[in-house]
């Protein structure tokens, strides 16, 4: 395993994030905890020390899960959740008010089963809380010791260069890294948010690095769609399955064959060699995070770097919330 220092921290964490979005069971492709502890157990042995999960996720069983299986190693592991989206009825069960992440973040420690949160983040940006109550309420976590470090998740360059003004001028901990969606698929991080970024010495965690899981080789062009993630998955097909996509998935296939490696790898190597901190990958079988894990052994030229990104074509923005009641 290989370890980074996150962002402008001393935190050091794996280069492969588990992301346990697919912990849980409010949809048919996620599994349970009888499942997850095989995944989580090989995570561990391969020296993942880095897990990511949200209260959201299966309405807060994700959390539960990790919690349950990190427990024994709480000491040597990081873990990350978020705050923001809809998790109960009523006028406050959602946003990045004072009222809600106080709620919430006692209700993520006790389904964690620990006394702090390594990497706090809020899920999306909030139009209706100033980001002014929404930085002076985390920075009170830091300083009560409930939270470690915060950071945030796809948003607008403008909105995380507002925030991050705003922190310092207030003089309360900054974000220290940025969530956001970025791949081989999506590439449109790289305008504005990306080069951001790395001016700020934030660090970059990209979810959905495979592209939900349109990066594996597991479709292809004109072939069968029908497997649990496509159907139960509303986001999945509307995303990508353009002929540009698969333009792109297929020259990423050739340079896996030419490697001997599997396309999901080439597509972690890319963002890799893209100087992100650490993706954060899904896992459903042990497998994939072995695969995963591999990913950091593949090296790749400047010319497969440039052939992987030459059928690219630009996408709609995805991630960042275009109106108050969006979700992800």
């Amino acid at each position: 395993m290989q370890y980074i220092q996150l962002g402008p921290t001393g935190l050091e964490v794996s280069r492969i994030c588990l992301g346990a979005m697919s912990f849980g069971n409010s949809e048919e492709w996620m599994v349970e905890i009888d499942k997850a502890r095989m995944i989580v157990k090989r995570a561990l042995d391969l020296g993942v020390n880095f897990f990511d999960t949200a209260n959201v996720y299966s309405n807060g069983r994700s959390e539960e899960i990790i919690g349950e299986l990190l427990k024994d190693n709480r000491d040597d592991v990081v873990i990350a959740t978020k705050v923001r989206l809809k998790v109960g009825e009523g006028p406050n069960s959602e946003g990045l008010s004072r009222y809600h992440i106080m709620g919430q973040v006692k209700k993520s420690l006790k389904r964690l089963r620990t006394d702090r949160i390594d990497l706090y983040q809020t899920h999306r940006w909030d139009y209706s809380t100033p980001i002014e109550e929404t930085l002076l309420t985390l920075n009170d976590l830091v300083r009560q010791g409930m939270v470690n470090y915060i950071g945030t998740s796809s948003m607008f360059t403008w909105q995380f260069a507002k925030a991050l003004a705003a922190s310092d001028l207030l003089g309360v901990a900054r974000f220290v890294s940025m969530q956001n969606h970025y791949s081989l698929c999506y590439r449109e991080e790289e305008r504005e948010m990306i080069p951001f970024c790395k001016d700020q010495e934030t660090a970059l965690i990209p979810w959905s690095p495979l592209a939900r899981g349109f990066l594996t080789g597991r479709y292809k062009r004109g072939g069968k769609t029908d497997t649990p993630r496509y159907r139960s998955d509303k986001y999945f097909a509307e995303r990508f399955f353009r002929p540009e996509d698969f333009d792109v998935l297929e020259r990423a296939e050739e340079i896996a064959k030419q490697k001997g490696v599997t396309v999901s790898q080439i597509a972690l190597a890319w963002l890799l060699h893209k100087g992100v901190c650490a993706p954060i990958i899904g896992a459903t079988k042990v497998e994939h995070v072995e695969d995963a894990v591999s990913a950091l052994d593949v090296k790749l030229s400047p010319d497969d770097m440039k052939r992987l990104e030459e059928p690219y074509k630009p996408h709609r923005i995805i991630g960042p919330l275009l109106v108050p009641d969006a979700t992800r």
